[in-house]
């Protein structure tokens, strides 16, 4: 998994597509980290099979080895497993709950729970 700062870091590269590091400096507001932070940051990231890099020139191009959806996904399951005994029911049960969602929004989270219904 992906610290914070790594998370951060993270979403600016998929939103990017692939980048350079003042591409990735860019993308901070204020006070900006440190070059050299960001480089361990990615240096860290790529020991963890996060991100990659193509030369371009002298300069590193970074670009994402997952997606955003793989590791969400993971990282789900993860909290799944670990706060809700392993079960999505209680973690549907518990997300409808606690994020008060309108009328709306609980009817759209029906649909779509209607159309996977449908599709198994």
């Amino acid at each position: 998994m992906l610290s914070k700062s790594e998370e951060e870091l993270m979403n600016y590269l998929w939103n990017l597509k692939r980048a350079f590091m003042k591409d990735l400096l860019e993308q901070y507001q204020e006070p900006k980290p440190a070059p050299t932070t960001v480089s361990t940051l990615l240096k860290r990231m790529q020991d963890k099979n996060f991100v990659g890099y193509t030369l371009v020139k002298n300069m590193r191009e970074y670009f994402p080895l997952v997606s955003k959806e793989q590791y969400f996904s993971t990282h789900l399951k993860g909290l799944i497993k670990n706060f809700f005994d392993d079960s999505p029911a209680q973690f549907a049960s518990f997300f409808t709950k606690r994020t008060e969602m309108s009328a709306q929004e609980l009817k759209a989270l029906k649909a779509l729970i209607d159309e996977q219904l449908k599709n198994k």
